[in-house]
């Protein structure tokens, strides 16, 4: 298949349009019209992953997070991003990426995270955006949890479920109180502290929330639970394999990225 008839696809799965107006998904680098046997999926498109892409003779690239935001005027190696971009392009490897798109769209991040984190079918979307032929799409999900849970036993359940080394907790761990409404926003939360309050949640599962965040968000009577950005994140690949694997019409070799946490606690 060629790359611009699986752009097609990820298009129906998470429209670009849809992504928040700072972001930027979509083809970031090579052709459109480049036939496409092998394709490497990874959360970053990090050194690591674009040697590996390289290695594996990948075709096109797929991640979740852009590696290009803001406007590019220098293309060179001398710096990360232009060595990165002239690595794909040199071994003509396309680069798409779907990043809030993807966080947003109905079935994918927030409903991918929320299932995963326990909360029950039906729950509601954290920061509403719009509709999507007429179905609604937005930021995280909120509601209730599937079943009781106290805050101690809902953190040792997330990170399992997410298969993570740690979680940083921000709540009292040894109380004996079943959390009631529960927000979820993958990735990096510390935006969405309120509408998690304005929704009377007991607890907010995200990441990169920093220590005064953290605080004040306990202060207004929310824990919060700190499974890391690539945490909560990296269940992206696994979506994307099985929906490549079922939406392709032409057998296409689908490589996953390993799992690397980016941060460890010693």
């Amino acid at each position: 298949m060629r790359c611009d008839e699986i752009r097609i696809e990820l298009e129906n799965l998470a429209p670009e349009d849809i992504a928040c107006s700072w972001d930027n998904p979509g083809l970031l680098a090579g052709r459109a019209g480049k036939e496409v046997h092998t394709i490497y999926l990874a959360l970053d498109a990090d050194d690591q992953v674009v040697e590996d892409a390289v290695r594996e003779g990948a075709d096109l690239l797929i991640t979740h997070h852009p590696l290009i935001f803001k406007a590019v005027k220098k293309i060179n190696d001398e710096d990360f991003i232009g060595r990165r971009l002239l690595k794909l392009i040199q071994a003509d490897i396309s680069y798409y990426a779907m990043h809030t798109n993807f966080d947003s769209a109905p079935g994918c991040m927030a409903d991918l995270a929320a299932k995963r984190a326990g909360l029950a079918e039906g729950s509601d979307i954290l920061e509403p955006e719009g509709e999507v032929d007429g179905v609604a799409y937005g930021i995280g999900r909120v509601g209730s949890l599937e079943r009781p849970m106290t805050l101690r036993e809902l953190a040792g359940h997330v990170k399992k479920e997410f298969g993570l080394p740690f979680v940083t907790v921000y709540g009292d761990l040894d109380s004996d109180a079943a959390v009631g409404l529960c927000a979820v926003s993958p990735g990096s939360g510390s935006s969405m502290i309120g509408a998690a309050l304005s929704w009377g949640a007991d607890v907010l599962i995200t990441g990169d929330i920093g220590h005064h965040e953290g605080i004040d968000s306990l202060a207004r009577g929310m824990a919060v639970i700190d499974a890391g950005h690539y945490g909560l994140e990296h269940i992206f690949m696994d979506f994307m394999e099985g929906y490549l694997k079922k939406r392709l019409e032409e057998p296409v070799r689908i490589i996953k990225a390993p799992i690397r946490f980016p941060a460890a606690v010693l």
